[in-house]
C-alpha cells in the first residue's frame, strides 16, 4: 500500500509540477496575444481603445497588469473550473471546444496507428529473435532505415505514389467535405479512405523500432534457465514461443506500448500538416504560430495529463505483477 500512496503522491507532485512550467513558458515567448486580437480588429476598421485592452485581457484569461502570482492563482482556478480560455486562433471559440473538435481525430489517427505499429513490430520481432542469423535478420536494417526517415519525407512520397501517381487515396483533409460529420457509413468510410495515408505513414515510421527492441529482448531471453528447461522437457518449439519466451520478453514492450499511448493525445504534428489533418497537431502548429496562449496552455494540459497518466498505469501495473518493484521502491 506504501507503494502506490509514494507513487500517487510523485504524480501529485508532477502534475503541479506541469501546470506550472505550462502556464510560465507561454509567457516566456515574445509577443502578445491581446496585441494580436487589436491588431485583426484594426485591420477590419474597428477602433482601439484602453477599454477594448482591458476587455480583451480579461477575456483571454486575466489582466496581464496583474501580479504574476495573482496570474498564477486565476489560472489555477480556472484549469479546475475547466475553463481553458478563449482562443485567439480560433476567436471567439472557447479552447475546450477546438480540442473537443481536434481530440478524436487525433485519438483516432495515432491510436490506431500505435496499435497497429506495436502488434506488427512485436510479432516480426518475436518472430525474428525467435531464429536470430537467418535471412528473417535483414528486416531489421530495413525497418531501421525507415524509423530513421524524416516523418514530413515520408509523407509526401506516400502522397505522390498513392495520392498523386495512382490516385487511390486523397492527399489531404480528414474527409470529404460534402458530407456532414456524423456516424452514418457514408462518413465513416470516407473518414477511413482519408486517413489511411497518414496513418499508414505513422507504423511504417514506427513498427521498426518496436521490431528492434521486440528481436533483442527475445535473443536475451532465449539465454534464460527457464527456457533451456523447457526445451529439456521435450515442449514444442511453438509453445516455447508463445507461452515462454515471447511472454517474458513482451513485458518491456508492454510499459513501452503504455507510454507511447500517452503520447498519443499530442498526435503526430508534422504527417498532420503534410496531409492537413484536422487533429491535435495542426491546432498546436496554429497556437505556436499566433502566439495562442490560452490554446497552447490547453493543449500542453491534455498532453501532459495523458503522459502522466499512462506512467501512472504501468507503475501500479509494475507493482501489481512484479512484488520486487514494490520492493525496491
Amino acid at each position: 500500500m506504501n507503494y502506490f500512496v509514494r507513487k500517487l503522491g510523485f504524480y501529485l507532485i508532477a502534475l503541479w509540477a506541469a501546470l506550472t512550467l505550462n502556464f510560465l513558458i507561454p509567457r516566456l515567448l515574445p509577443g502578445n496575444p491581446v496585441d494580436i486580437l487589436l491588431a485583426k480588429l484594426q485591420q477590419r476598421g474597428g477602433i482601439v481603445t484602453p477599454d477594448t485592452r482591458k476587455a480583451y485581457e480579461l477575456l483571454l484569461g486575466g489582466d496581464s497588469s496583474e501580479p504574476l502570482l495573482v496570474q498564477y492563482w486565476n489560472y489555477l482556478i480556472n484549469i479546475f473550473r475547466g475553463d481553458l480560455g478563449v482562443s485567439v486562433s480560433y476567436f471567439p471559440t472557447p479552447v475546450i471546444e477546438v480540442i473537443n473538435t481536434s481530440l478524436p481525430w487525433t485519438i483516432m489517427l495515432v491510436g490506431v496507428s500505435t496499435v497497429l505499429a506495436t502488434v506488427i513490430g512485436v510479432a516480426l520481432g518475436a518472430i525474428v529473435g525467435w531464429k536470430p542469423g537467418t535471412w528473417l535478420d535483414s528486416l531489421i536494417p530495413a525497418t531501421t532505415l525507415l524509423a530513421a526517415v524524416p516523418y514530413f519525407w515520408l509523407a509526401l512520397l506516400l502522397v505522390y505514389f498513392f495520392a498523386s501517381t495512382l490516385k487511390l487515396f486523397p492527399s489531404q483533409g480528414g474527409y470529404d467535405v460534402i458530407l456532414d460529420p456524423g456516424f452514418s457509413w457514408e462518413f465513416i468510410a470516407s473518414a477511413i479512405q482519408y486517413g489511411f495515408l497518414p496513418a499508414l505513414t505513422i507504423v511504417i515510421a514506427s513498427v521498426g523500432g518496436w521490431l528492434l527492441g521486440m528481436r533483442n529482448m527475445m535473443v536475451s531471453t532465449l539465454s534464460e534457465d527457464y527456457i533451456l528447461t523447457a526445451q529439456a522437457k521435450g515442449l514444442s518449439p511453438g509453445r516455447i514461443l508463445r507461452h515462454y519466451a515471447a511472454r517474458n520478453a513482451v513485458l518491456p514492450s508492454v510499459a513501452g506500448f503504455a507510454i507511447s499511448l500517452g503520447f498519443v493525445v499530442s498526435g503526430s504534428i508534422v504527417t498532420e500538416q503534410v496531409f492537413s489533418y484536422p487533429g491535435i497537431g495542426s491546432k498546436l502548429l496554429s497556437a505556436v504560430t499566433n502566439n495562442d496562449y490560452a490554446l497552447m496552455q490547453g493543449l500542453f494540459l491534455f498532453i501532459t495529463l495523458a503522459v502522466l497518466v499512462a506512467n501512472l498505469i504501468v507503475d501500479l501495473f509494475y507493482g501489481l505483477i512484479d512484488p520486487r518493484t514494490r520492493v525496491n521502491a
